[in-house]
C-alpha cells in the first residue's frame, strides 16, 4: 500500500518593507545637495575661473609633489621609530619601559606645531653640533646655522611625533595576537626579540594596517603646518604664496582642498587592498566567485 505523498507548500510570496522615511531623506539632501552646488557655481565670490587657471599650474604640482614626498618620509620614520618604541613598551627591561613612556609622554602631551616650531629654531637653540671626545680630539662637526634644511628639520619634526601614535597602534596589534602564539615561539627555542620579529608582528599587521591607513591620511593633512619651520614648498604653502601676491584666497585654498582630496582618495583606495590582503584567511564570509563555485561543485556532485 502505498502511502499518501504529501503536497508541496506554497512557494512564500515575500512582500519588501516599505520604508517611506528612506525616500524622504534621500529626496531633502538630494535637493540641499542641488541647492548648495547651484549656488556655488553662481556665487562669483568663488571666482571659478580663478580655480581652473590654477588648478594644474605648476607651482601647486610642484608642491603637491613635495607634500607627498614629506608624507611618505615622515610615515617611514614614524612606522620604524614607532615598532621600536611599542616592543619597548612590551619589553621585560624597566629601563627600555620607562625610555619609551617618556618619549610618548612628551610627544603625545605637546601639540605637532609647537614641536615644529622648535625644529624650526633649531639652529638657534644649537648652532653647532660637535661629537668627539671630551677635551680632545673631534670626529665630527656641524655648523647648523648655516645649514639650509628645512625640508629635513619637517620630515623628522612631523615623523617624531607621529611615532608616537604608531607606537600605540604598532602595542595594540601586539597585544591581539594570543598568547600561546608567543609561548609556541619560546617552547620551540626563540628568543624574546625573534618571537616579536617572526611570529607576532606578522600577526599583527591585520590589526596595525587599518589606524595606520588613517594615520598616513591624517600626515598627509599635517603636513600643512610646516609653515612652522618655515617652509613654503609643500601644496599649501604655495597656494598661500600665491594668494598673497592675486589676493583671491577663496579659489587657491579650493585648488588646495582638491588635491588634498585627490590625493587622500588614491591612499583610500590603497589602504582597501591593503587591508583586504592582511585580512585574508580571517572573514567566514565568501566572495561571490568562491559562492559560484560552490555551487557549481555541488550541482556537479548531483
Amino acid at each position: 500500500m502505498t502511502q499518501p505523498t504529501e503536497a508541496e507548500p506554497e512557494p512564500i510570496r515575500a512582500i519588501p518593507l516599505r520604508r517611506p522615511g528612506r525616500w524622504i531623506a534621500a529626496g531633502v539632501i538630494l535637493a540641499l545637495l542641488a541647492l548648495f552646488l547651484y549656488g556655488a557655481a553662481t556665487n562669483d565670490a568663488y571666482r571659478w575661473g580663478t580655480y581652473g587657471r590654477y588648478l594644474f599650474d605648476t607651482r601647486i604640482l610642484s608642491g603637491a609633489v613635495v607634500t607627498l614626498e614629506l608624507t611618505v618620509i615622515a610615515m617611514a620614520i614614524a612606522i620604524v621609530l614607532g615598532t621600536v618604541l611599542a616592543v619597548m613598551r612590551l619589553s621585560p627591561n624597566p629601563v627600555l619601559r620607562s625610555t619609551a613612556w617618556v618619549y610618548l609622554w612628551i610627544f603625545r602631551g605637546t601639540p605637532v606645531y609647537v614641536q615644529l616650531v622648535f625644529w624650526g629654531l633649531f639652529p638657534s637653540l644649537y648652532k653647532q653640533i660637535v661629537l668627539g671626545v671630551p677635551f680632545g680630539p673631534q670626529f665630527f662637526h656641524l655648523d647648523v646655522q648655516n645649514l639650509q634644511a628645512a625640508f629635513a628639520f619637517a620630515a623628522i619634526g612631523l615623523g617624531l611625533n607621529e611615532a608616537a601614535y604608531m607606537a600605540e597602534i604598532v602595542r595594540a596589534g601586539i597585544n591581539s595576537v594570543g598568547e600561546g602564539q608567543r609561548e609556541a615561539s619560546i617552547a620551540l627555542g626563540m628568543s624574546w626579540g625573534q618571537t616579536m620579529r617572526r611570529t607576532v608582528l606578522p600577526q599583527a599587521m591585520r590589526v596595525i594596517i587599518p589606524p595606520t591607513g588613517n594615520e598616513l591620511i591624517g600626515m598627509l593633512k599635517t603636513t600643512s603646518l610646516v609653515t612652522a619651520i618655515p617652509l613654503s614648498t609643500d601644496l599649501f604653502g604655495r597656494a598661500r604664496d600665491i594668494y598673497g601676491v592675486n589676493f583671491q584666497p577663496i579659489p587657491l585654498l579650493m585648488v588646495t582642498a582638491t588635491w588634498y582630496l585627490a590625493i587622500t582618495s588614491v591612499l583610500m583606495v590603497g589602504q582597501y587592498y591593503l587591508e583586504r590582503y592582511y585580512s585574508r584567511g580571517v572573514s567566514r564570509q565568501l566572495t561571490a566567485k568562491q559562492l559560484r563555485e560552490l555551487a557549481d561543485a555541488r550541482t556537479a556532485a548531483k
